[in-house]
């Protein structure tokens, strides 16, 4: 009689864990974890740890999802490490896909020099310069910039507190703010 292997054992703690055990399937994670981490570290440890760990809880997870596929007569390992290269796939892939389309940055300012960037903040702060360019829009525009921007309403209130649409309230406040800044711009 052969002794058994220890592929067998994860088995049998996999078995005991589709039946409810969850000491069983603690058991199981704990052996297993070390083991799932040394295999993703060898074959991604160029991506650094963070990555090797959300590699390691993706197959932890994809495991958890499939535990009930897990069929007691076939062999633990096999089907734990198709399940690891699948995880381990579905990372390089995404690793290409971001990696592609992102720069790394180690210090990068919250702000630019440039004076166009960063207005002063006393620039928009003569309140009658504001009504009165409110006060010279349309009475559509008017009303909805009142209704949005200066009572807060949202959409679906300005548009009972108006009668007009919410579509027509959109139009009505983009062509207002494009104006005011039209307005208060010639008038800096």
């Amino acid at each position: 009689m052969t002794a058994p292997t220890q592929s067998d054992e994860l088995g049998k703690l996999m078995q005991a864990a589709q039946c409810g055990d969850a000491g069983a399937y603690l058991d199981l994670l704990r052996t297993i974890t070390p083991r799932i981490r040394q295999i993703i570290a060898r074959q991604r440890g160029f991506a650094g740890a963070e990555a090797v760990d959300d590699l390691v809880q993706d197959v932890l997870l994809s495991l958890h999802a499939v535990r009930a596929t897990y069929d007691p007569q076939r062999p633990f390992m096999p089907w734990l490490l198709a399940i690891l290269r699948n995880r381990l796939v579905d990372g390089a892939r995404r690793h290409g896909r971001t990696a592609a389309h992102e720069v790394s940055v180690q210090d990068l300012d919250v702000t630019f020099l440039k004076a166009g960037t960063n207005p002063d903040q006393e620039t928009f702060r003569d309140v009658e310069v504001l009504q009165r360019a409110i006060q010279s829009l349309p009475a559509g525009q008017r009303q909805a910039v009142e209704l949005l921007k200066l009572q807060e309403l949202s959409l679906k209130e300005a548009s009972a507190a108006s009668g007009q649409s919410v579509g027509a309230l959109k139009v009505a406040t983009h062509r207002a703010m494009t104006a005011l800044r039209r307005a208060l711009g010639a008038d800096r």
